[in-house]
């Protein structure tokens, strides 16, 4: 065993980012490797599932505006009913079976976007009698340079009343802060698309939240 005192004097271990291999050991195929006999993808919807049928995108960029070309992405969601597809939810109402909440795809190496087919998400109940959170999508980022996974997430801008009641963004003092976290609607080809462009630093820095 080693004495207290010494362990106190012990360096820190240096940190580590996710390191150049991310893509192949999380998302091969992204990096030209079919090694996986199911690969988690970037569609979380099936023929069945119940809900507006969306897409949602963005870039990242780093503190000099550059685009992040090589991070991964993550989100998980609700379903159409808030609902969340995993067992700790307990919350009362029913549960769409079909839609899987749970997404990872990477920045494309060329163009730098993110994108996932989806459902838009209904409102998840609050904690300790809060309203309802407003429709959001949580986002999870690693990327060589970054440390320590950056959460955050994407609101609707196309529901403006159910976000100006949320508990999260309330808590977010400024008005252009909160923005960071809204995605504006557009459509294209008919399909409903919400852009959401994440600023790792520097101005306009996307909120990301200790989770």
């Amino acid at each position: 065993m080693i004495p207290q005192d010494i362990l106190g004097n012990l360096p820190e271990t240096p940190s580590q980012t996710a390191g150049p291999y991310v893509h192949i050991g999380l998302i091969p195929k992204q990096a030209g490797f079919d090694i996986f006999e199911t690969n988690i993808g970037d569609v979380l919807v099936g023929p069945a599932t119940q809900g507006e049928r969306i897409r949602i995108e963005g870039r990242i960029f780093d503190g000099t505006g550059a685009l992040v070309r090589d991070a991964l992405v993550e989100i998980w969601q609700a379903d159409a009913h808030g609902r969340f597809n995993h067992p700790a939810d307990r919350q009362p109402g029913p549960r769409d079976e079909t839609f899987r909440g749970w997404g990872r795809t990477g920045t494309d190496f060329e163009t730098g976007l993110w994108a996932f087919e989806t459902i838009k998400p209904g409102r998840v109940a609050g904690r300790s009698g809060h309203k309802p959170m407003a429709p959001h999508v949580s986002l999870w980022i690693v990327a060589r340079g970054i440390n320590l996974g950056l959460a955050t997430r994407l609101y609707f801008g196309d529901e403006a009343a159910a976000n100006a009641e949320d508990p999260v963004l309330r808590i977010i003092e400024q008005p252009a802060r909160r923005e960071t976290l809204i995605a504006p609607r557009s459509l294209r080809d008919g399909q409903p698309v919400y852009t959401l462009d994440i600023r790792l630093q520097g101005e306009g820095e996307t909120v990301f939240f200790d989770v």
